[in-house]
Order: C-alpha cells, then structure tokens, then sequence
C-alpha cells in the first residue's frame, strides 16, 4: 500500500490540537475525515509532532498509507477542497518508503514563538501572536537563552502530563531576535517536552522584563522541579516550524 507524506499548515485556533480528541475537533480528524470522503478508506495519519490547543503549524509532516489509484498531486488538491473551510492545508504531498515515519524517522523539530511587545491590542494577530505589553530587553533573554541550550534534565520546564519517558533533552538552539515590536524565540531539537517551548518563553519574557536575571532561569533549570517554573506562555504566539529527516 503507497505511503504518502504531507506537508501541512494550519491555524490552531479553532483546534483542540493536532491528536484527535472525543472532546474536541482536531487537525488530525480534519485531514482523515477529509481523507475518507476522497478515497473511501479509513486511515491514521501519523505527524511528527503533537501539538497543544492553540498551537500553529508552518510545516508539519505527516503520513498516511493510501490504497487508492490516485497522484500525490491530485490526493492533495481532493484533500485540500474536502477540507474547507477549516484552517488546514496541504502545502505538498509526495509517496515515500515503506518504512518512512513522519514521527519516528524524524530527527530535529523546530519552532518558533512570535511575541507582539507593544501597548496596543492586537487585530491581525489576534490568536496568532502572545502581546507582552512591558517593554522586553531581547538581549537580556538571548543571554539568559543559553543557559537552556544543551543537554539537560528539563523536569521545570516539563508539563505534569507529559508522557516522555526521560525529562533529558539536548537543545540544538534557543535564540531570541527583535526586529521593531516584535520578537521570535527559535527553538531546535531533536525532541521537546510536553509545553517546554511555551515554558522556556514565558521564563525568558520574565527575564526580558527584568523580574529575573539570567541565574534565576539557571537556578530554574537546576531545580528540576516543576514548581520553580516563572511563567507558561500561551500557546497563541507558537508554531510548529519544520521536521528534519536523514
């Protein structure tokens, strides 16, 4: 049976998620139903990564195993027009090996966390972007950020429903830009925690506004203890930026 792999973008607002849920729609439900309208057949479609109620996607891979007769071209542009008008779309669509796994054949996630750092409500970005309205000192947060890079036991920055078996994660980056009133936090590793992005950016953003230093966060880090955690950012201003693959 042809496997199928996807590219896909989404706007996690109106979702409980990327995993389907009993409670809730998801972005995971959104392409099978769509999926089973266009070929008949019932299908998982497997991501490389799971994310929150809330929490965007730029570029997420994904995979399913397709019987039907029918062009990677062709399975996206049916799959795409089923979808609508739900805030979801196939960006690319190719067959790939059997043995191919959007999860576990993927070897570095990336993200990135959009901050508005500005007075005024936000209209465009509603939903899409986390307002800060105390002024932030980026290069107080980049500074701080690199305490965090490395391997590390990351329990503080671990969600209480996190279901990884290990808290040690090796962090590739963490890097904090501004351009304007605006400030991206990119994040890279091969793996990440259940909310450890969203918690490494409301920690810095507690730096960036000077009610931390940069050893506060270190001293966070050291404590392995959820309860030393500053602040969890929303997942608004997060997104899911791109898989890697050997």
């Amino acid at each position: 049976m042809p496997r199928f792999a996807f590219t896909v973008e989404f706007d996690g607002r109106p979702f409980m998620g990327w995993q389907r849920q009993a409670h809730g729609p998801s972005v995971q439900q959104t392409i099978e139903d769509a999926i089973a309208a266009v070929t008949g057949e019932t299908t998982v479609i497997h991501a490389a990564g799971r994310t929150d109620a809330g929490v965007h996607g730029l570029a997420m891979r994904a995979h399913a195993d397709i019987a039907k007769d029918i062009t990677p071209f062709r399975l996206m542009e049916a799959i795409n027009a089923r979808m609508r008008p739900a805030p979801v779309a196939i960006l690319a669509c190719e067959t790939v090996a059997d043995d191919w796994h959007a999860r576990f054949s993927c070897v570095g996630r990336s993200y990135v966390y959009r901050i508005a750092n500005r007075r005024a409500p936000l209209t465009v970005d509603a939903g899409l972007t986390w307002r800060v309205v105390q002024p932030l000192d980026a290069d107080a947060m980049q500074a701080a950020a690199q305490y965090l890079v490395g391997s590390h036991d990351f329990t503080t920055f671990r969600s209480a429903h996190c279901q990884a078996h290990s808290p040690v994660k090796t962090l590739d980056r963490l890097d904090v830009e501004r351009l304007g009133d605006r400030i991206a936090i990119h994040a890279a590793a091969r793996s990440f925690l259940h909310h450890q992005v969203r918690s490494m950016v409301g920690c810095l953003a507690m730096v960036g506004m000077g009610r931390w230093t940069a050893n506060d966060l270190r001293d966070a880090l050291e404590a392995k203890d959820r309860a030393a955690l500053g602040l969890n950012a929303p997942p608004d201003g997060l997104y899911f930026v791109s898989a890697t693959y050997p």
